[in-house]
C-alpha cells in the first residue's frame, strides 16, 4: 500500500487508533473510518451483529480496514445510491 494515497490512508495520532483489533497493523487503513456501507444494513457483507437496542454493530468487521477494504466498499456504491435514492422516492 502507498502511504496516504487516494485508497489509504492512516491516522496513528487519532485517540481512537486502532479504532479495531487488527493484525497486521501496518496494512490498517483509517480511510473510512466510518463506513459508508452501514446504511445497507444486512446487506453490507460485512461482519456485524444487531445489538439488542437494534443498533448495528460492525467493531467486528475489517472490511473497509483492510487491504482490499477500498475496491470491495467502493464496489458497493451502487447498492448504495440505489438505497438512496428509493429512500428518496418513498417520502
Amino acid at each position: 500500500m502507498k502511504k496516504n494515497d487516494c485508497t489509504y490512508f492512516k491516522n496513528t495520532d487519532c485517540k481512537y487508533f486502532p479504532c479495531h483489533k487488527t493484525s497486521p497493523e501496518a496494512d490498517f487503513n483509517c480511510l473510512f473510518c466510518y463506513c459508508p456501507l452501514y446504511t445497507l444494513g444486512d446487506r453490507c457483507g460485512g461482519k456485524f451483529v444487531y445489538l439488542e437496542d437494534g443498533t448495528k454493530d460492525c467493531s467486528a468487521c475489517m472490511i473497509p480496514h483492510s487491504a482490499g477494504g477500498y475496491d470491495y466498499v467502493i464496489g458497493k456504491y451502487n447498492d448504495v445510491a440505489a438505497l438512496a435514492k428509493k429512500r428518496e422516492c418513498d417520502k
